[in-house]
């Protein structure tokens, strides 16, 4: 084989090569510059929250304003774009439907990274990460997941608790009953009437709906990743998103926003 030709040849192969890939970043530039200038023309950043998750996304009566971490992560996004924020209230059911239909840009809502969804939904890194545990009533002694064998335990419809829990009963021999309802404040209004022995969801949603006469139970399992969603075509969008995130990450924008609510991220698995 003459030495040449080949190299020649290789030449010409790793040209091709960086050619497409050179071809494919500009075509990824385009669409992310596309999608972004969508948002800045129109004005307005419409972002699906939850309003009944203390310290992440809470609407409050008293002052008729959103706050939380979620909140003010969605302020900032906005800030960046030059554009103004529209909230639109979200509940596990609704969250995914209206990013189908186009109702909101982007959601921020304790929406869980998994497998699936990051099948059917373009999803960011993560900006926050949790372990899943238990609301008990302190009256109940109830201060092990072991000393929930048998109860019932109250979760949120739509939401990836009970999928979880179900899966830990199985690898720690236990068995669960469980309560599906709508909403947090209905579970949370549900342990205090003895419907349910514990309710179950992230540790830090929990900790707003603690009481005087509630407790987290110190064991959790199971962390959880918090990713900001949109449509699965939307890619560009969360380019964009994943490079504010990894900005704030390094200059300490999102450790201050945890600081002002007082929130401690699970260790990352």
């Amino acid at each position: 084989m003459k030495l040449r030709p080949f190299l020649t040849s290789l030449a010409a192969f790793l040209l091709i090569i960086a050619l497409l890939f050179i071809g494919q970043k500009d075509a990824a530039a385009a669409s992310q510059s596309e999608q972004i200038q969508k948002i800045k023309d129109a004005g307005v950043l419409r972002v699906g929250v939850k309003q009944d998750v203390p310290n992440f996304g809470y609407y409050s009566a008293d002052t008729g304003k959103y706050e939380g971490m979620e909140i003010d992560i969605a302020k900032k996004i906005a800030a960046e774009l030059g554009v103004k924020v529209e909230y639109v209230p979200v509940t596990t059911q609704t969250r995914e439907p209206l990013m189908d239909n186009g109702q909101i840009d982007i959601l921020i809502a304790t929406y869980t990274i998994t497998e699936e969804r990051q099948a059917n939904y373009s999803i960011s890194n993560p900006y926050y990460y949790d372990e899943i545990g238990f609301l008990v009533r302190k009256s109940s002694q109830i201060k092990t997941i072991d000393d929930l064998d048998g109860l019932t335990i109250g979760v949120s419809q739509g939401a990836t608790t009970k999928a979880n829990l179900e899966l830990y009963a199985k690898e720690h021999n236990l068995t669960f009953k469980y309560v599906q309802l709508g909403s947090f404040p209905e579970l949370a209004i549900s342990l205090y009437a003895t419907r349910i022995d514990a309710f179950s969801v992230d540790k830090s949603i929990l900790t707003g709906y603690v009481s005087k006469k509630t407790e987290i139970l110190k064991e959790g399992f199971n962390t959880q990743e918090y990713g900001i969603a949109t449509k699965k075509s939307n890619t560009g969008v969360i380019d964009y998103i994943n490079n504010l995130l990894s900005q704030w990450n390094k200059d300490g924008s999102l450790q201050q926003i945890y600081d002002k609510y007082d929130l401690t991220p699970a260790r990352a698995e």
